[in-house]
């Protein structure tokens, strides 16, 4: 049977299914592996001293993350019928529940149109120019650039100039462009980030640089790594996702989005192509590089001597692919009319391409089962336990489920700019994605929640679970801007992203995932998945979000933040 006539066939089933779905069996071919002797096991807190609101149905959990993971799917990618199928199945849940459907016309779906753009099989890459000769870098190989919409037939020449990090902000004294001449050129930044920056306002930076280029007049940014950020992903990692299309959401009147117009060229080079840029330079890439390893240092640009050709031919087309959106009305009459946003993002990344030497059975599918079936099961538990509330939420409650995430935050960006509801009326977001559950977490990750009031409602809401808030443990991966929840976050909007926590196990479980597991086939339900965890991590989003929804007043930047001052500079601010 053809992926998709299976697809098909489990979609007509999908329409019809009763509230708790059952689970589907998993293709011969991807039966059950042996469990591997070091997958972690939690040994310091045992499960029975962690408490759990009888509410709360780890076999419910379960059950939506089992069917959103199943192998018919196909790994739910935007666009897909998989993703169709775990779309209709969402709004068939929150149709059995009760909840009001919040989508186009009425229904449960807000229909979004992409803008997908891939590399056609032909020559593409970075030809550099300089006192050292000409060398040309092929795309997928020693570099990677993306490609353009607005150039199907790249074929941009220009100077480069070395900018450090590439980044600028005036609280923080930092100005990599000072003194330097970029309009028309391409910059090249090192990847990542100086140490000693606080992490959630580093990870805006570092999201941003494409927008600080465009704002000096450079029309394209070449990044490099860093020895520390090679060691943290790779080449052959960035390699990897970096081959995949380029997406963007289409505006509803028909224009593609971009946050950056005029950066016409966004681009990776590797070893041998960064030192290849840095011919002539008044410092090589190693003296640059050697520099950016003392602590704190941050490596001022010059003016290199070289020139870079970025060349490729790409084409593009649309498809389409629907968010979830259904509410829970306020029961306040002069609170209901704000709104607080549950989010969880939908998609995966559908199915790997097979590799050369691959048995013809190999398991290629990326299920997606944590990332992020179970933080829409979450999602619907959520939603399941507060309709049985007697007293509904003062606010109204709305459950996101949305689409392209994987792409770039795209469909969670669409929503928080196109939202069903007055958009100056959603007042706060709790957003879950990828909670690891194969151990008994004791502590919680809530990125963002320092920011506003949210971090001491956070902190208040899970302790009666025996739950800590506990810091950011990786700000190298800069995780703050990484989730749907930075979307709400860019629109002012307060707003946490909740993550199981280091402790008990955690750091050994997170890791183990992350190596194994994360955006891979082995993300599935053979793993040693924890349902009664997953109970857990509801609860504890549940007591976050009524707190939010009940309230007397609605959540408020911190006065003095900075994420505060940047995207919600006229909002009533808390001391």
């Amino acid at each position: 049977m053809t992926p998709f006539s299976r697809a098909a066939l489990l979609a007509a089933v999908a329409l019809c299914l009763p509230p708790l779905a059952p689970v589907f069996a998993h293709d011969a071919e991807s039966a059950p592996r042996p469990a591997a002797a070091s997958k972690p096991a939690a040994t310091l807190t045992p499960e029975a001293k962690l408490p759990l609101d009888p509410r709360f149905s780890a076999d419910r959990v379960k059950a939506d993350v089992a069917f959103l993971a199943d192998d018919l799917l196909e790994g739910r990618d935007t666009g897909s019928v998989g993703h169709e199928i775990a779309a209709r199945y969402v709004a068939q849940r929150f149709a059995s529940l009760g909840l009001k459907p919040m989508g186009d016309k009425g229904d449960w779906l807000q229909r979004i149109t992409f803008q997908k753009t891939e590399w056609l099989d032909a020559p593409s890459g970075i030809t550099i120019n300089g006192p050292a000769g000409s060398g040309t870098f092929a795309r997928g190989v020693d570099s990677l650039v993306s490609p353009s919409a607005e150039e199907p037939k790249l074929d941009v020449n220009a100077p480069l100039v070395f900018v450090g990090y590439g980044m600028e902000n005036k609280g923080l004294s930092i100005d990599d462009y000072a003194g330097r001449d970029v309009r028309g050129k391409i910059v090249v930044a090192l990847r990542g980030f100086p140490e000693g920056l606080p992490s959630e306002t580093a990870a805006y930076l570092v999201n941003s640089k494409y927008e600080f280029a465009r704002a000096h007049g450079a029309i394209g940014i070449v990044q490099i790594d860093t020895n520390a950020s090679a060691k943290q992903r790779p080449w052959d990692k960035r390699v990897l996702y970096g081959s995949q299309p380029s997406f963007t959401w289409v505006a509803p009147d028909g224009k593609p989005f971009d946050e950056t117009p005029g950066i016409r060229v966004r681009a990776s080079l590797d070893g041998k192509g960064a030192a290849a840029a840095f011919a002539g330079a008044p410092k090589s890439l190693v003296q640059v590089l050697k520099e950016a390893d003392r602590k704190g240092a941050r490596p001022k640009g010059f003016a290199l001597k070289t020139s870079a050709r970025f060349f490729g031919e790409s084409k593009s087309s649309r498809v389409t692919s629907p968010n979830v959106v259904a509410m829970i009305p306020g029961s306040d009459p002069a609170l209901a009319g704000e709104y607080v946003t549950l989010s969880g993002h939908l998609d995966h990344i559908g199915i790997s391409p097979a590799k050369p030497g691959d048995p013809a059975d190999k398991d290629r599918i990326n299920n997606g089962a944590l990332d992020n079936a179970a933080g829409v099961a979450t999602l619907i538990e959520v939603a399941h336990v507060m309709m049985e509330d007697k007293v509904k939420p003062r606010r109204s409650v709305i459950f996101l489920a949305s689409t392209g995430e994987e792409k770039g935050l795209l469909g969670a960006d669409y929503f928080a700019r196109h939202p069903s509801v007055p958009s100056d009326k959603i007042v706060g977001n709790v957003d879950l994605d990828m909670p690891v559950l194969t151990y008994a977490f004791t502590d919680l990750t809530a990125y963002g929640a320092d920011h506003s009031t949210l971090g001491k409602l956070t902190a208040d809401a899970v302790a009666p679970m025996g739950l800590k808030v506990t810091p950011d443990p990786i700000p190298e991966e800069t995780v703050f801007v990484r989730s749907d929840h930075y979307m709400f976050v860019q629109q002012g909007v307060p707003a946490v992203f909740l993550a199981t926590g280091f402790g008990n196990g955690g750091e050994t479980a997170y890791n183990y995932f992350d190596e194994h597991n994360y955006h891979q086939p082995g993300d599935d339900m053979n793993q040693p998945l924890n349902w009664r965890a997953g109970a857990r991590f509801a609860e504890a989003n549940y007591r976050i979000t009524r707190a939010m929804a009940d309230g007397d007043t609605p959540p408020l930047w911190i006065k003095g933040d900075f994420f505060g001052d940047l995207f919600a500079p006229k909002a009533p601010k808390a001391p």
